[in-house]
């Protein structure tokens, strides 16, 4: 398409992850317009390349999409590669239409109508929901540069098993659930370090009849409880956001069983080495960051954010940009909003919302011209 041509379109959906197109799923059921831009080659690509190892940590039954239920066992733990084809088998059922290989780079507002940009491509729409996921840019600390370029470094979203390192000790830095699974797996094969505190960890072995009773548990509080519409809610979901997610699969017996060598945290560089907080210089072939995501919406040229840099909203709708909406963010509603399980109420909700917007829009002329 040529950078002077524009396409229109109602409704653009950026990300076909579970929230896009879970989103897509109530609208086509309100039969609005939409498109989903996606920038992965294929539907589930998101999940197709993390590690091969990686299970889900929500059971199936809580992990299916709104109308299709996910081909496992209730009570499974699907593989990746089983949620991606999933994912890629309920866009083809609902006929939802995904473009792929899309990397949207650009919002802006043009003559009152939101202009999406994806290189030369141009997207004019009247509503644009960001539903890319609460954090999905890899966080690194800037002193990696620093390590001698022979050590091997790579971050969780780039690791998919041992093969990809070499011979020699491996770094693992950031204690959370990446860390603590993969350095299990990874320290059957060679010594491993994991730096970073400890966190805490659900008090029941995940996947076993107690954790079933306390996941439901969790849910309800999640899902019902901790909500930003009550003053409890928001307070609760301020002080659990405040502390790191506790381990759920691996627990912290089962990373001493495997031989895991923890340390502190890991503050610098000295000589191309890793160095932790009590001063030791760590000598490793290996560096795998386990040290999560961040969020960045500098491709958004919209006065939309708050000093922190997040987006103003209510329910995911920005009131102060009227066609403007964010999906799967941490906290958008309820406590469970970023993770598989809520994307269905607070997608439904937002259809609801566009497909009002786009009601009124259409009888406006309607009046006026009843009034001239």
């Amino acid at each position: 398409m040529s950078s002077r041509q524009s396409e229109q379109e109602e409704t653009v959906i950026i990300g076909g992850g579970q929230a896009g197109l879970t989103l897509g799923y109530h609208m086509a059921r309100r039969g609005r317009p939409f498109v989903i831009l996606d920038a992965n080659e294929r539907i589930g690509d998101a999940w197709r390349k993390r590690w091969d190892s990686l299970r889900l940590f929500t059971p199936a039954s809580f992990s299916r999409l709104p109308g299709m239920r996910l081909p496992a066992p209730a009570w499974s733990f699907p593989t990746k590669d089983e949620m991606a084809d999933y994912l890629e088998s309920y866009a083809e059922r609902f006929k939802l239409p995904v473009r792929n290989g899309v990397k949207v780079d650009g919002i802006s507002k043009v003559d009152g109508s939101f202009v999406v940009s994806a290189g030369d491509e141009r997207i004019e729409a009247a509503n644009v929901v960001i539903a890319t996921g609460a954090h999905h840019i890899p966080s690194i600390p800037a002193f990696a540069s620093e390590l001698d370029p022979r050590i091997v470094q790579l971050h969780s979203s780039e690791y998919l098993n041992p093969s990809q390192l070499q011979e020699g000790d491996v770094l693992l830095v950031g204690a959370g659930n990446s860390g603590a699974e993969l350095s299990v797996e990874l320290a059957r094969g060679r010594h491993c370090v994991l730096a970073g505190p400890k966190v805490g960890q659900i008090p029941v072995r995940h996947g076993t009849l107690p954790g079933r009773l306390g996941f439901r548990v969790f849910r309800f509080l999640g899902h019902r409880v901790v909500k930003r519409d009550n003053p409890i809610g928001r307070k609760i979901g301020a002080k659990l956001g405040s502390k790191p997610d506790p381990l759920i699969r691996t627990r912290s017996k089962d990373i001493l069983a495997a031989g895991v060598e923890r340390v502190g945290r890991v503050m610098g560089v000295d000589g191309g080495r890793p160095v932790l907080e009590d001063g030791r210089v760590l000598d490793v072939a290996n560096v795998v960051w386990c040290t999560g995501f961040r969020t960045d919406f500098g491709w958004i040229d919209l006065p939309v954010f708050d000093e922190a840099g997040e987006p103003r909203h209510v329910r995911g709708v920005v009131e102060s940009e009227p066609g403007l909406y964010f999906l799967g963010l941490v906290f958008l509603y309820s406590f469970s909003s970023d993770v598989l399980p809520s994307r269905g109420r607070d997608a439904a909700y937002i259809a609801k919302h566009i497909a009002s917007q786009s009601r009124k829009r259409v009888r406006r002329p309607k009046r006026a011209l009843a009034a001239a």
